[in-house]
C-alpha cells in the first residue's frame, strides 16, 4: 500500500463529514435562481426514471422585422433572375470574321458620350450626385432592400394610425349625434 493512500482516506473522510471543531464553518452557498427553484420542485422524486434537464432561458437577439424583410426580398430577387456561372459576357454584336473586326461604326458612341455629359453638368449645377450615371446595371443592393421594407414598414403603421385615428372620430361623431 503506497504511503499517502491513509493521507488521501483521512481528508476525504474528513471532507465528507464536514469541517472539524477547530474550523470556522464555510460561507452558504448562494441562493439559488429562480429558474433553478423551478427546476429543481420539477423532479422531487430521485427514483423517478423520467430524466429533466433545467437551463436558463437564453435571451438572445431579435434581429429587427426590416432586416428580416430586407433579406427575404433579396431572395426573392435573387430568384426572379438567376445567375449563370458559366455565362459568357462575350460582345457578339459584329458578326464579322478576321482580323479587322466591325468596320464602319466609330468605336465611341460620340452622342451617347456627349448625352452624358449634358446630364452631368445639369446635375452638377444643381448639386446632386453623379454617381448613378455610371452605374450600367442598376441593382438594388442589401440597404435598398432595408429601406424599401422600413418605409413599407412606415406606410402600414401610418395607415394604421389613421385608420385608428379615424374610427375613434366616427365614434365620437355617434356619441354626439346621440
Amino acid at each position: 500500500m503506497p504511503a499517502g493512500l491513509p493521507i488521501v482516506l483521512m481528508l476525504m473522510a474528513q471532507a465528507s463529514y464536514g469541517p472539524s471543531p477547530g474550523q470556522p464553518p464555510q460561507a452558504a452557498a448562494a441562493p439559488a435562481a429562480p429558474h433553478e427553484r423551478d427546476c429543481m420542485a420539477q423532479n422531487k422524486d430521485p427514483n423517478a426514471r423520467q430524466i429533466v434537464i433545467c437551463a436558463p432561458k437564453p435571451l438572445g437577439y431579435r434581429l429587427p422585422p426590416d432586416v428580416v424583410e430586407a433579406r427575404r426580398m433579396k431572395k426573392q430577387g435573387d430568384a426572379v433572375r438567376p445567375r449563370n456561372p458559366h455565362e459568357s459576357y462575350a460582345d457578339n454584336s459584329c458578326a464579322s470574321i478576321g482580323p479587322m473586326g466591325c468596320r464602319g461604326t466609330p468605336a465611341i458612341n460620340m452622342i451617347a458620350m456627349a448625352a452624358v455629359a449634358a446630364k452631368i453638368g445639369d446635375r452638377l449645377a444643381k448639386g446632386q450626385e453623379i454617381g448613378s450615371i455610371f452605374e450600367t446595371t442598376p441593382a438594388s443592393g442589401e440597404y435598398a432592400f432595408y429601406r424599401e421594407a422600413k418605409r413599407k414598414r412606415e406606410e402600414k403603421e401610418a395607415e394604421a394610425a389613421a385608420a385608428k385615428v379615424k374610427a375613434q372620430a366616427q365614434a365620437r361623431a355617434a356619441t354626439m349625434a346621440k
